[in-house]
This record gives C-alpha cells, sequence and structure tokens, in this order.
C-alpha cells in the first residue's frame, strides 16, 4: 500500500489530463443517456479546470444513445446502421455535454476524429492546433471518434475497443502527463483459482503477463474491454505518460485519483 501510494505522487506534479469515460458509465442500460452521473462527471471535471488543470474528455456514448433513441436492442453488426446510431447519439450527447457544463461555467468544443486523422501529418497538426487553442482559451475540447465516417475501425474488435485507443492518440497528440480510464470495474483485478478476485493497485511495466489477468469482453452497448484498456495505458506508459484504470460510476471518483488516493489501478510512465 505505501509502495502504491508513493508511485500516486506522480498525479500531484499533473498539469495536463486526459479522462476517457466508457459508454457503461455514461448510458444506462437501455441506451439513454445517464444524466446524474454525467453532471456528477462533469462537476468533478469542471472543479479540475477550475484548479488549474488542463483538461480534456474523451467521450464514449454515442452509439449506445443512438441505439435508444432508434429502439435498437442489440449493437448493429452492419456499418451503415452502426453509423446511423452514431449519428442520432452524437447530437444527444453532445447537447447534454453543453448543458451540463454550461451550468458549472464551462464551454465546450467537440472534435470529431478518426485513427485515419493520425495517419497524415497535415491532419493531424491541424488537429494538435485546434485542441491547443481550445485549452488555451479555456475551452474543454470533447473528442468522439468520428464514427459517422469511420469504415473499419468501427468494427475492429483487436485494436480498438470503446474510444481506449482513440484516448491515448490524443494523449500523445497533445503530450498529456495523466490519462484517465473510466469503466464500470475498479481497476484491474487478479482473479484466483476459487474465483476471488483481489484488485491490482499499480504495474511498473506491462507486458505479456499482465494480459493473462483480464478476459476479452463486450456488452450490447460497448466493445471494449480490459485488454483494451490495458493496451491503451502500455501505449501513453511508452510515451512517457501515467494512466489510471477506475470505475466512473463510484463517487468522487476524478476528485480521489487526482488527490492521490489508492483508487483504482495506475500504470507507471515508463521510465518512472
Amino acid at each position: 500500500m505505501k509502495k502504491s501510494l508513493k508511485y500516486r505522487e506522480v498525479i500531484e506534479d499533473v498539469r495536463r489530463v486526459v479522462v476517457k469515460i466508457g459508454s457503461r458509465v455514461l448510458v444506462q442500460r437501455t441506451g439513454r443517456p445517464d444524466v446524474r452521473r454525467m453532471d456528477a462527471l462533469i462537476t468533478e471535471l469542471a472543479a479540475l479546470q477550475k484548479a488549474g488543470k488542463e483538461v480534456v474528455l474523451v467521450s464514449s456514448g454515442s452509439i449506445a444513445a443512438g441505439m435508444e433513441s432508434l429502439g435498437m436492442r442489440v449493437r448493429p453488426t452492419e456499418l451503415p446502421e452502426l453509423q446511423m446510431a452514431a449519428a442520432v447519439g452524437q447530437t444527444r450527447m453532445m447537447s447534454r455535454y453543453e448543458a451540463l457544463f454550461g451550468k458549472q461555467g464551462c464551454k465546450v468544443g467537440q472534435v470529431l476524429l478518426t485513427h485515419d486523422n493520425f495517419e497524415h501529418k497535415v491532419t493531424l497538426t491541424n488537429a494538435r492546433r485546434t485542441m491547443d487553442a481550445l485549452i488555451r482559451h479555456g475551452v474543454i475540447p470533447i473528442i468522439n471518434e468520428n464514427d459517422v465516417v469511420a469504415n473499419e475501425e468501427i468494427r475492429a474488435v483487436a485494436s480498438v475497443g470503446d474510444n481506449d485507443f482513440m484516448a491515448s492518440l490524443v494523449v500523445k497528440l497533445i503530450r498529456a502527463d495523466l490519462l484517465v480510464l473510466l469503466s464500470t470495474v475498479d481497476g484491474v483485478r487478479d482473479i484466483s483459482d476459487t474465483g476471488r478476485s483481489r484488485r491490482i493497485p499499480y504495474f511498473e511495466t506491462i507486458d505479456r503477463s499482465t494480459f493473462k489477468l483480464v478476459k476479452h469482453g463486450e456488452s450490447h452497448l460497448s466493445k471494449g474491454g480490459m485488454a483494451t484498456k490495458l493496451k491503451a495505458a502500455k501505449a501513453v506508459a511508452d510515451a512517457g505518460c501515467t494512466s489510471v484504470i477506475a470505475n466512473g460510476r463510484q463517487a468522487s471518483v476524478l476528485t480521489r485519483i487526482m488527490n492521490g488516493e489508492d483508487v483504482g489501478t495506475i500504470i507507471l510512465a515508463s521510465g518512472l
């Protein structure tokens, strides 16, 4: 425990933080946006900004929100239907964000990206400049994967899950100090042969043995799992950024993380 808390001291010096919130945190089982949970998290994000932190939000939930609005009970498998749900859901989610952040006195700006954007130097530079300008003017960027125009990445399971990989790309793009991945589990858990599990408070490095601890999984609303979060954490660790995987439905989870409390699982940046 003492070692875990010592590692969390690195969070004290964080200036720029990327927070990725998963679909199952943001929406109810029906797919309807969970406004109460969104409001609680946005209150914490606004408090971080007011405390002098530079905050970037990577949001999931558009497809799930669109599914609810369109009466879909199961996530579509065909690309046009997925993109239709995303188109409907993006407007629903952003209208909620604008209202809830506005209640806290914060301005937001939507940035739609696809993985293809990160393959082209000009578009990558433009995206970085836009986000730097938003942050410089006190506007919180809300990053969504542009599922409406994406193709293979919207349905790829191995490389993309619930915006985790997108969040890692954003971290490297804007040179963030901390990545927080919020899901509905309280970190990485080690399951014993008897079925009992314990939360692992920290990893100094992520290797093959780390991935053996988790199972691949997805729900009818999202495609992410703990494996995709560990892949994202490893990617940013190699780029010099620390990560925390935590339960986005726990009360005051962001505040507790930023206060250095033993919440979730922290993955140290390489070299720390």
